[in-house]
């Protein structure tokens, strides 16, 4: 291999590493429009919603509040709620529907290495928690009410009737 071969073999790899990595590194929410949901922590009930949406959100090492509040944003103006012509039309705002937000770091999981996942690319709990605190106080913010959530760190039971089914993948 020429020099100059080498050198485009380099700048490629690592241009699609460093792109890899970003991508990786975005905080990641799953959406799931549904009918009803609830988060069961050690036998207990700690949160339930009726119609709306659940958020399962992860946390990458290198997420910011800006991540938080653009996400937020974004997730306040998704129409995925039908109209009155049967399409996704409506936010989740003009529908008065409600709003469960879990922390789930397993959506950073790598399994780059083998079948067994690696958290390595998670935010620290130190970090990811305000972050999340974060989002919900953005989320509570835009929609006037109060966001139900799970509990940061806990072994959770999310128990849910997905409406559709519809559920969507943002990263910001």
């Amino acid at each position: 291999m020429s020099t100059g071969g080498l050198l485009v073999k380099l700048l490629t790899e690592t241009t699609c590493y460093q792109w890899f990595a970003f991508y990786v590194l975005a905080m990641l929410c799953v959406v799931q429009r549904v009918l009803s949901a609830k988060v069961i922590v050690q036998g207990a009930e700690v949160a339930r919603i009726g119609p709306g949406l659940l958020l399962l959100v992860g946390v990458g090492m290198e997420d910011d509040g800006g991540k938080s509040a653009q996400l937020a944003a974004q997730v306040l103006k998704l129409r995925i709620f039908e109209d009155e012509t049967g399409r996704m039309g409506r936010a989740l705002p003009e529908t008065g529907g409600e709003l469960l937000v879990v922390s789930q770091f397993t959506l950073m999981a790598d399994f780059s290495k083998g079948n067994r996942p690696s958290f390595h690319r998670a935010a620290h709990p130190d970090v990811a928690r305000p972050l999340i605190e974060e989002l919900v106080a953005t989320l509570e913010a835009g929609l006037g009410r109060p966001v139900k959530t799970g509990v940061f760190g806990a072994e959770m039971k999310v128990d849910l009737t997905n409406d559709g089914p519809a559920t969507f993948v943002l990263e910001s």
